[in-house]
């Protein structure tokens, strides 16, 4: 694909105190108390450049572990190219490896022409639109002092072939413990759009930190037999002090 230069181009300018290079943050992936895999977030260490414009490199993988592997095996990896001054993604990509199962997907956003060419299609998309991994570095970024228990926010989410409405919902606080230590955190609910309509069955919930940095602590999903979840283990290279952290 041909790669634009959008050096001199004026872009939105996002305040951003939550994360920075070489973040890494560990979980452990499983259902009560068995631990079926491990999954991780990272920002590599240094910048690249993509369309003249510096960003971050950002990934996220989910595996299982080797000892389940005879039942179901799980290799996931997302990236996605971070604007570092406008926190919005110049490119995606999706490799998807669950049991016999597997998908890969990959997405240029020209986010001046607003058009993302993906490896299914081209299709016009909203300005600063997001996917699903800079969707919640994105919201970090954002001063949740500010919302109301039972507020919704909005942001603009691009998959396979078509932009959603993701609300992001502030259920309140609360103080949870895992493995990493224990936080105070702000608890949200993403709420996925389709045709108009919120489509709740997925119920995620997601814990950030409530301070600068808002750090994902946890993440729960309800399926039919409870909560399948993923909990911080370890963390290294924050941005600055976790102030929610209680020792």
């Amino acid at each position: 694909a041909q790669s634009q230069d959008y050096s001199n181009e004026n872009f939105r300018y996002i305040e951003n105190d939550a994360f920075g290079f070489g973040e890494r943050l560990d979980y452990k992936v499983g259902y009560k108390f068995i631990t079926a895999g491990t999954g991780s977030f990272y920002i590599k260490k240094d910048p690249i450049t993509i369309n003249g414009r510096k960003a971050y490199d950002v990934n996220f993988y989910v595996k299982s572990l080797p000892s389940l592997e005879w039942i179901y095996k799980v290799r996931d990896t997302y990236s996605t190219a971070l604007d570092i001054s406008g926190i919005f993604p110049w490119k995606f990509e999706q490799h998807i490896r669950e049991g016999s199962y597997s998908r890969d997907f990959k997405a240029e956003f020209d986010q001046k022409k607003n058009i993302a060419k993906t490896s299914e299609g081209e299709y016009k998309i909203p300005e600063y639109v997001n996917d699903i991994v800079s969707a919640l570095y994105f919201v970090r970024t954002w001063d949740l002092t500010k919302m109301k228990k039972d507020s919704i926010a909005f942001l603009k989410n691009f998959y396979k072939d078509s932009t959603y409405s993701l609300g992001i919902k502030m259920l309140g606080k609360q103080t949870i413990e895992v493995e990493a230590g224990k936080f105070r955190c702000y608890v949200v609910e993403p709420l996925v759009q389709e045709g108009g309509l919120f489509k709740n069955d997925g119920n995620i919930v997601v814990w950030l930190t409530a301070d600068d940095r808002k750090i994902p602590v946890k993440v729960a999903t309800k399926i039919l037999i409870g909560y399948v979840g993923a909990e911080l283990t370890k963390y290294s290279g924050v941005r600055g002090k976790i102030d929610a952290k209680i020792d």
